[in-house]
């Protein structure tokens, strides 16, 4: 008889193999060009995942119970890693504000330390609750901060996403604003899935600059 494997079980097989590769993996160095963009983001991922050092196996817990799903949310997941036609500090932007709004705090620690490996500078991090009066930011970074505080909104109203989509227009593609249309909206799942699971921040970003939740206003 075929052997049966709960979430527990799949946790047991797959998490060793991950978090070794991710202790033994060494810091990562920057990389230029955009063709090395996707092996610099995977790399980062892994080393940011070596960090972790509590509630490592609460997100495929609960997402290995349903493995149909899960192998959804890894290709998804791959997929946008390998989406680089946009500058990462951007993107990494756009994540952290929408999952401090959220106030996913897996995300932030996470998305932290990966934000801070793209370029993103701890005042940026700090600043992102009042980004629209600081001086960190440059005038790309404020708009993309806006589009992803605009999609993360409830309601997200079209008007004003409209607007702005004209004024990302005036730095970048169709092609870049979509990518990052489908980063903000990916991180909303993201951090609403973890927040509804009560996924705990693991620790990654200790000891650094981390991203805090923002009230509501």
């Amino acid at each position: 008889m075929a052997r049966r494997f709960d979430a527990e079980g799949l946790a047991a097989m797959a998490l060793p193999v991950t978090y070794w590769v991710a202790r033994h993996a060494q810091p990562p160095t920057p990389m230029g060009g955009t063709g090395m963009r996707a092996l610099h983001r995977i790399r980062h991922f892994i080393f940011a995942f070596g960090q972790a050092k509590r509630h490592r196996t609460d997100l495929i817990r609960h997402i290995g119970r349903r493995p149909l799903l899960a192998g959804a949310t890894v290709g998804v997941e791959t997929a946008m890693l390998l989406s680089n036609k946009m500058d990462p500090k951007l993107k990494d932007l756009a994540e952290l504000k929408a999952a401090g709004m959220v106030s996913c705090e897996f995300c932030l620690d996470i998305g932290s330390v990966l934000a801070t490996s793209s370029g993103v500078t701890e005042q940026q991090i700090r600043d992102l609750p009042r980004y629209r009066d600081s001086a960190a930011y440059s005038e790309i970074e404020k708009l993309v901060i806006a589009y992803a505080e605009a999609m993360t909104l409830t309601p997200a109203v079209g008007d004003d996403l409209a607007d702005l989509r004209r004024r990302l227009a005036e730095h970048l593609t169709e092609t870049q604003i979509v990518e990052l249309a489908m980063t903000v909206a990916w991180e909303n799942q993201r951090a609403r899935l973890n927040q509804s699971l009560g996924v705990r921040p693991t620790g990654m970003s200790d000891g650094a600059t981390c991203a805090l939740p923002e009230p509501a206003s």
